[in-house]
């Protein structure tokens, strides 16, 4: 009888195919395969237990496996996965719509459901640009974003990105972008741009993959005072920064905005089920109404009840713990302790957001922490540190002493 090891290390070999892997470097060595997680490890399937300091690719929030959302998916799985959206409504989605509206009452009102990060994006330019369209606005085509933004794959996100690796070869084809490096560069845009932006986007207090580089203070709520002296639409992307990482439950509250449309995911269903919301006005709900005004975008799974319990679930337990208290004590000792060490270059932090500079390859930096029981992922010569906003601080104790190492 084979080895299951070795079984699942040669199926993948053979017949999987990983996002941004280079596939050549990872059929050189055999596979980390996972098996199941608990609070904040994964361990694989030799029995090898690792601390997930990027949160699975930053969706995880309250830890791997928690009993509250575990019971909430069983629960709901035993009653009804799925039903379709178009044209039906399912009570799960029903009540998580109302509770995201909810925190932003009498600002952000609609809830439009879709499946990732990429397509919360895409739901909002679409979004934006067509109510232009048919709201008496034709020349407004354009999308405004900012140098070295990322904002998903899916070909109109990806065009809006502004990370050239990723949109090489097709990004280029997608939306009108133009693209500017700070607040100041938008205050000297071209009046033609200006006159001709429907939406303005950023992802608000910190790039992600930009080597996680944060915005100066107050500077998203100065560009929330521009773009609406300008009508132009302000799409905030918290993919990454929802759900409690900057130690409110969204960043763009730290500065007291309210967008015009919030796009969420990632950690919306607590790092269990793909989901992702797009929050929006009543005004731009509106403005889709009445014949040949028909949103017309939507995917399979819209509105799936399992995931939408998993996201309740989520977001119960942000009111029964201490969980968005304790973000910024986390985050600060961990910048603490990163400064002192040496041979860090620089150390960048919003909340439990934490990226640091080392000299040499990121890559294998990230394959020796691996060795020492710690798994995250870099960006370039940056070594993300984003850990489940549930992590203690004896774990964290343990992160330090194996970057340190």
């Amino acid at each position: 009888m084979k080895d299951p090891v070795n079984r699942w290390g040669a199926a993948d070999h053979a017949h999987s195919w990983h996002p941004f892997t280079d596939q050549e470097i990872w059929e050189s060595e055999a596979p980390v395969v996972i098996s199941r997680g608990e609070g904040s490890w994964l361990f694989d399937v030799e029995g090898n237990r690792y601390l997930d300091a990027n949160s699975s690719i930053w969706t995880n929030i309250h830890g791997h496996s928690h009993p509250v959302i575990v019971e909430a998916i069983q629960e709901q799985a035993a009653k009804l996965c799925h039903s379709s959206y178009l044209g039906l409504a399912n009570d799960k989605a029903s009540e998580l719509a109302e509770k995201l509206c909810s925190f932003f009452p009498g600002r952000l009102e609609r809830c439009f459901f879709s499946d990732d990060g990429s397509t919360a994006l895409e739901v909002a330019f679409k979004m934006s640009l067509q109510w232009r369209q048919q709201n008496g606005e034709h020349e407004r085509t354009g999308i405004i974003a900012f140098e070295n933004a990322y904002h998903g794959d899916t070909l109109g996100a990806a065009s809006v990105g502004g990370v050239s690796r990723f949109i090489k070869g097709y990004g280029e084809a997608g939306l009108e972008v133009y693209r500017v490096g700070s607040l100041e560069d938008l205050k000297v845009l071209p009046e033609v741009v200006v006159q001709t932006a429907s939406a303005v986007v950023i992802e608000p207090l910190i790039q992600g993959v930009n080597q996680m580089r944060p915005w100066p203070q107050g500077m998203l709520s100065e560009l929330r005072a521009w773009a609406a002296s300008l009508g132009i639409h302000l799409i905030l992307d918290e993919v990454m920064t929802g759900f409690g990482r900057t130690g409110e439950m969204f960043a763009c509250q730290k500065e007291g905005v309210i967008p015009d449309f919030l796009c969420l995911a990632k950690g919306l269903t607590g790092g269990t089920m793909p989901l992702a919301a797009t929050l929006t006005t009543s005004e731009i709900y509106e403005g889709f109404k009445g014949p040949g005004r028909t949103f017309y975008y939507g995917h399979s799974y819209t509105g799936n009840a399992l995931g939408c319990a998993a996201a309740l679930a989520s977001l119960s337990l942000f009111e029964t713990g201490e969980t968005l208290s304790e973000v910024e004590e986390k985050g600060a000792y961990l910048e603490r302790e990163l400064v002192r060490i040496p041979k860090i270059q620089e150390v960048r932090r919003v909340g439990l957001v934490v990226g640091f500079d080392i000299e040499g390859c990121g890559q294998e930096f990230c394959r020796k922490l691996r060795e020492r029981g710690v798994l995250t992922r870099p960006i370039l010569n940056t070594i993300v540190i984003m850990p489940p906003l549930s992590v203690t601080m004896e774990e964290l104790e343990f992160l330090v002493e194996a970057i340190a190492r």
